[in-house]
């Protein structure tokens, strides 16, 4: 990648919707990546109809996803799941090189008062507790590497930290926003999801400076003494930058990322890496749901028929495929 420098004046950039900005800051030791979503996100989105706090929630899966999934080096899958006892029973986020699909799994009986009260109700309301799942599938030859991580009550961002601190043993910050953009159209209102992250992690080039206070002390007896040495000045102070970013720098439309990156670290110099996109885009195909049906015995394909078609609709984009029974019929065997 060919770096740019943004270090001597703020950049006059257009902003890049669909995005992930790659950025080091080399004076703190500090690397990570500015992700903007706009269309891509609205169409995930609005494609699931999801009361507005569950819209909300999935977004800010879609968007820590994408932050993690894109520091992928080869041509796999990262996926972001959780599983949970509250109202959002499951979250399922699937991104590829550019491309993200999601879905969420809820329940109408524990969602209760919710779509009353969206303002209030908080991320740990609707996950509740259970675990959050990271998995990365390298291909069929290839084995696979999951982490794990409990969800209690608290937010995406406090996961993925806990996630990084016991799992990684890499100092990150997560910020995660995502909400809803109203623009005057002759049709009224005009609704579009908008959403923005950022992602900051020390990685010194001394490995001992790594290690700090909020990191568990890996293979260390239990019981024994914490000698951590303290916390290095510079991931203190890029703690202390990212926790300055509001939501609406990250979501704002005028604001471009670099115009964000400068603002935070233009006293020490920040350069930024080519830009990669991101889009929408579900791997279901009709093929692939009529061999998934055809893989079913003929027993169980005849109670799937309904007013005379076998209908299918794919959990990740709405996507309806309707066949005639004779469409994925086999002959009996033997």
């Amino acid at each position: 990648m060919t770096p740019s420098e943004v270090t001597s004046r703020a950049p006059a950039c257009r902003v890049v919707e669909d995005a992930v900005l790659p950025f080091e800051v080399a004076a703190l030791d500090l690397r990570g990546r500015v992700v903007r979503l706009g269309p891509a996100l609205d169409d995930i989105l609005s494609r699931h109809g999801y009361p507005v706090p569950i819209s909300k929630l999935l977004g800010e899966a879609i968007v820590l996803t994408v932050l993690l999934g894109s520091s992928l080096k080869f041509d796999g899958r990262f996926i972001l799941q959780t599983k949970t006892d509250g109202p959002v029973r499951m979250i399922v986020v699937d991104y590829r090189p550019g491309v993200v699909r999601a879905c969420a799994q809820f329940n109408d009986a524990n969602f209760g008062g919710v779509h009353e009260r969206a303002t209030a109700v908080s991320a740990g309301d609707l996950l509740g507790r259970g675990h959050l799942a990271m998995t990365i599938d390298q291909g069929a030859e290839m084995s696979r590497y999951q982490g794990l991580v409990a969800l209690t009550g608290g937010s995406l961002e406090e996961a993925a930290h806990e996630y990084f601190r016991r799992s990684e043993q890499i100092p990150t910050r997560v910020r995660l926003a995502v909400a809803e953009e109203l623009r005057a159209s002759a049709d009224g209102p005009d609704h579009r999801w908008r959403a923005g992250g950022m992602l900051l992690q020390f990685l010194p080039k001394k490995a001992e400076r790594m290690r700090g206070p909020d990191l568990e002390p890996g293979d260390a007896p239990e019981g024994a003494a914490a000698h951590a040495a303290p916390a290095d000045d510079a991931w203190i102070e890029g703690q202390s930058l990212i926790a300055t970013v509001e939501d609406i720098e990250l979501i704002d439309p005028d604001l471009s990322s670099e115009r964000l990156l400068y603002r935070l670290f233009h006293e020490h110099g920040v350069r930024v890496f080519k830009a990669s996109g991101v889009e929408a885009k579900c791997s279901c195909s009709r093929e692939g749901v009529a061999c998934m049906l055809k893989s079913f015995s003929k027993d169980d394909r005849s109670h799937m028929i309904q007013d005379g078609v076998i209908a299918v609709t794919c959990e990740f984009c709405s996507t309806r495929y309707v066949f005639a029974p004779a469409e994925v019929d086999l002959a009996e065997e033997g």
